[in-house]
C-alpha cells in the first residue's frame, strides 16, 4: 500500500482507502527507517500520514502499540520468508537449513526498518497477543528446521531440538546485527555476512553430530 500527502484543512486525507491504520503504520515505517525505533513520535507519524495530530488516538493508545503494529506487520513477512526459505525442508533439510539462515540475513538487509522495530526495541510482546503469535509463528520456522535435523541423532544422544533453535536463532540475529545491514556501523568482513554465518552454523551443527548429514536427514 502506499499513501501520499493531499490538499489543506485540519485533517488532510493523504491515505488510500480510507485505511488510517495502515497509513500511520506506513508513516511510523518510514520514521523509523530514517531515525531508528525511538526516533518518531505519533504526532510525526499523523503528519507524514496527512491527518491531524489527534487522529492517530482513534487507532492507536500511544506510541508503543503503534510501533508494535509496525512490528506486527514485520514479523509476518519475516514468518513467510523463513517458511518459504525452509520449503518443508527441501531439497534436503541440511540445504533448506542453510536458507533459513540466508532469508534471515536477507531480511535484516532489505527490511532494517521492520527488522528495528521487530527486535531492536523494549515492547512487551505478552501486551499485544497478535505481535506475540506472528513472532512465535515466524521462530516455529526454525524449531521445526532443528526438530528435522536432530532427528538423525539416536534418542539417547540425540540434542533437544528447542536448544539448537534458539542458538541458531542467536547465531543469526548476532551476525545480522553486526555485519548484515546497510549501515555505516556495520563492520567490515573478509567475507559475507552469509559466508560467515553458514561456516558457524556448520561448525555448531558438526559439534552436535549434525551436520554432514544430509543423506542421513532424508531419511530421518
Amino acid at each position: 500500500m502506499t499513501w501520499s500527502h493531499s490538499g489543506g484543512g485540519h485533517e488532510r486525507r493523504g491515505y488510500h482507502h480510507g485505511n488510517l491504520p495502515e497509513a500511520l503504520i506506513g508513516a511510523a515505517l518510514a520514521l523509523i527507517a530514517e531515525k531508528g525505533p525511538a526516533g518518531f513520535t505519533v504526532a510525526e507519524a499523523a503528519r507524514r500520514a496527512g491527518v491531524s495530530s489527534a487522529a492517530p488516538y482513534r487507532h492507536f493508545r500511544d506510541a508503543e502499540e503503534l510501533l508494535a503494529a509496525v512490528a506486527l506487520r514485520g514479523f509476518e513477512r519475516f514468518g513467510v520468508a523463513l517458511e518459504q526459505a525452509w520449503n518443508g525442508g527441501h531439497p534436503d533439510p541440511m540445504r533448506a537449513f542453510e536458507n533459513v539462515g540466508r532469508a534471515y540475513l536477507a531480511f535484516a538487509r532489505d527490511e532494517p526498518a521492520f527488522f528495528a522495530a521487530m527486535l531492536d526495541t523494549q515492547i512487551a510482546f505478552e501486551k499485544y497477543p497478535p505481535l506475540l503469535a506472528a513472532s512465535d509463528r515466524a521462530f516455529a520456522v526454525l524449531r521445526d528446521a532443528a526438530e528435522r535435523l536432530t532427528a538423525i541423532v539416536p534418542k539417547p544422544t540425540r540434542p533437544p531440538a528447542l536448544m539448537v533453535a534458539l542458538h541458531v536463532w542467536a547465531m543469526s540475529h548476532g551476525v545480522a546485527a553486526l555485519f548484515g545491514r546497510a549501515d555505516p556501523s556495520r563492520r567490515k568482513l573478509p567475507m559475507s555476512p552469509e559466508e560467515l554465518l553458514e561456516a558457524g552454523i556448520l561448525i555448531y551443527l558438526q559439534s552436535l553430530g549434525l551436520a554432514g548429514g544430509s543423506a542421513s536427514a532424508k531419511q530421518g
